[in-house]
């Protein structure tokens, strides 16, 4: 396989954002779904994957960029001139494998170990020793209601095969599920596994923090004077909340265990925030009240803040 920086068109410099926004570019363009019965894309795209399965593992990256594995993240054999010497023709340079002040090759087991290992690797690649594969890496989109309660969605494999994923409940943006053996095919039959990362969509009403979740909720002026009952959505259905009287924009009403389900067993809670909404056009009614009021109580909101 060529050089994965050159696959993935990024410096080796990139840093890990920069590697997954190229992949993702890429991918999106020569994903199989996108590009059905076209075998020279569907190449293309198994090479992507495994370019950016090698450089998005900070420790695979950093070996290949000492030279220790190769593209497909293979541990590199050595090379020789000669079949005969594992170290080349003529004895090669041994002081590069001596420990300072002892024998060739001390505390490693000894020559014998060494070459025995090295030509027990070499008939192994020769007689074609099963190879793992790299791992695939897919992009899943998960509604947000449903990353927090979970569920199940299917996903389709580069290879064309329909797996159905469980979404645990409480799955936060960035959490990866692992297909073991589902990945790219190896020498002699050992696959890689397939890994689907999850990307939490945006809600149009609620947002997350950890395991509680928030909620804007609009309200009447006269719900926000005289208090009123009034149904909010949760992530399970709607409940009825008690609006207290004189309730001001920004004032807060937990309910507890209506959050995120958590590992334990428990739940976080759901925090409802009152928005004060004015009817718009103002009735002349209001307005007619509202002035006849103000000429009556001097109230300024300010003064608490010592703006005034």
């Amino acid at each position: 396989m060529r050089d994965p920086y050159q696959i993935l068109g990024i410096s080796k410099s990139a840093t890990a954002e920069e590697i997954k926004s190229a992949y993702r570019k890429l991918a999106k363009k020569l994903h199989p779904d996108v590009n059905q019965g076209r075998k020279d894309i569907e190449t293309k795209f198994k090479e992507v994957t495994a370019a950016y399965d090698l450089l998005s593992d900070k420790d695979k990256r950093a070996r290949f960029d000492r030279g220790e594995v190769d593209a497909m993240g293979n541990e590199r054999a050595f090379h020789s001139a000669d079949t005969e010497h594992p170290f080349g023709g003529g004895g090669g340079n041994w002081r590069n494998y001596t420990q300072t002040g002892g024998e060739p090759f001390s505390g490693l087991g000894g020559m014998e170990d060494i070459f025995s290992e090295f030509m027990s690797g070499a008939r192994g690649r020769r007689g074609g020793t099963a190879m793992r594969g790299p791992d695939v890496t897919y992009s899943l989109a998960i509604p947000f209601v449903e990353a927090a309660l979970g569920g199940k969605r299917r996903v389709t494999l580069s290879s064309g095969k329909n797996i159905d994923v469980t979404i645990p409940p409480g799955t936060q943006e960035g959490h990866k599920l692992r297909l073991r053996g589902q990945g790219m095919a190896g020498t002699g039959g050992g696959a890689g596994d397939a890994i689907i990362e999850m990307h939490i969509e945006p809600h149009p009403y609620f947002t997350r923090k950890d395991n509680d979740i928030s909620l804007d909720v609009p309200i009447s002026l006269p719900e926000a004077v005289l208090g009123a009952s009034i149904q909010v959505p949760t992530l399970d259905g709607h409940v009825t909340v008690r609006v207290p009287k004189g309730a001001n924009t920004d004032s807060v009403l937990r309910l507890k265990g209506k959050g995120i389900p958590t590992p334990g067993g428990g739940h976080g809670d759901m925090f409802v925030k009152l928005k004060i909404m004015l009817p718009d056009p103002l009735p002349a009614e209001l307005l007619e009240f509202t002035e006849h009021w103000a000429k009556k109580n001097a109230y300024d909101p300010r003064r608490k803040l010592g703006w005034t």
